[in-house]
């Protein structure tokens, strides 16, 4: 089929592209190759998809509202999958704007793309970030997310309000999909194995928040992917027993729902840096400091509904996860 996915030269859009094209669909890549991060990173995933026919690549902002509207228009796409989007706890504290106009403007112009041109499906990334004040683990859908510790999540809360309302309004079926620290191959240099990674190597300090005593749900990267194709690929649908006198966060009477996508199996900080640590065959010396402002002590996702809803199962440990990307670092980085 034909599909939107925009992101492509972003981590886990790229991976999941690669995917899509394997398995024979036509893929309409949008990415504006900001310079968020390095540029060179993302033209080298982009170079990975070049080679498939079946892919177009498209330079464009989705927060750019006449360039999206004529691409709906042009590619009328049956489904779309919007991973394009502002990342980052930290950064949002530092130009709070950059939010605004790629998670909001930009998802705006998303939504209302697919309410114009039919789109079938809309698969949307959330983040783990939306518990924000939540202490009660794991995270479960069900909870309620009134909370959020900074700007990055208090936007995507905003795109699961957005696609709810378009999903009521025009029966347009949409998933948010809660992404708990993904890592991988390919991954992103501002995320900490990255950044542990470069240090270690280079015989620097690396700084470990909370003293190195937070926990997150790591998630590697091919079981991310396997999720949201799963994810994609089923429809999200109305919850007939859905009541408002009872109403459920993660479903709805409208077709809309929000899933976490995670490994179901934190790990603290001070583990995942030992097992990188062994890897590497090198010790870290570490600036252990205090935990920042807006990012959350633990991350742990209850994934229940995902695995009854599509099959979704987790299987790549934290030893072979780490390992993998590893070896594709000192490959890409010739180290």
């Amino acid at each position: 089929m034909r599909i939107l996915v925009t992101g492509t030269a972003g981590f886990i859009g790229n991976h999941l592209a690669l995917r899509l094209l394997e398995r024979g669909d036509e893929i309409i890549g949008v990415d504006n190759l900001n310079d968020y991060y390095d540029v060179n990173l993302k033209k080298d995933r982009l170079a990975r998809l070049a080679d498939f026919n079946a892919f177009t690549d498209v330079r464009l902002d989705i927060a750019d509202r006449d360039g999206m509207a004529n691409l709906f228009k042009q590619y009328r796409p049956q489904k779309v999958v919007n991973l394009a989007a502002q990342a980052g706890v930290r950064y949002s504290l530092e130009n709070p704007h950059a939010y605004i106009d790629s998670n909001i403007v930009g998802f705006m112009n998303i939504l209302e793309g697919c309410r114009h041109y039919g789109t079938e499906h809309l698969v949307y990334a959330s983040s783990s970030s939306v518990y924000g004040a939540n202490e009660s683990m794991p995270f479960s859908v069900h909870d309620v997310v009134d909370h959020p510790m900074s700007l990055y999540a208090a936007s995507k809360k905003a795109n699961e309000l957005m696609a709810h309302t378009y999903s009521n309004l025009y029966q347009l079926p949409t998933t948010g999909l809660r992404f708990f620290t993904v890592y991988g191959p390919w991954g992103r240099p501002d995320m900490a194995l990255f950044l542990f990674t470069k240090a270690i190597l280079a015989g620097e300090k690396i700084d470990v928040f909370n003293y190195g005593k937070h926990r997150r749900d790591f998630t590697y990267i091919d079981d991310i992917v396997e999720g949201v194709i799963r994810t994609l690929d089923h429809n999200a649908q109305a919850n007939p027993d859905w009541s408002g006198l009872t109403p459920d966060p993660g479903t709805s009477k409208a077709p809309w729902r929000v899933y976490n996508i995670g490994n179901q199996s934190p790990v603290e900080l001070m583990t995942y840096i030992e097992t990188l640590e062994g890897l590497l065959g090198k010790t870290a010396e570490k600036n252990l400091l205090p935990l920042q402002p807006g990012d959350v002590p633990d991350t742990y996702a209850d994934v229940e509904a995902l695995v009854t809803d599509v099959g979704y199962k987790p299987n790549t440990s934290i030893q072979v996860g780490i390992e993998r990307f590893v070896s594709w670092y000192r490959e890409y980085y010739r180290c």
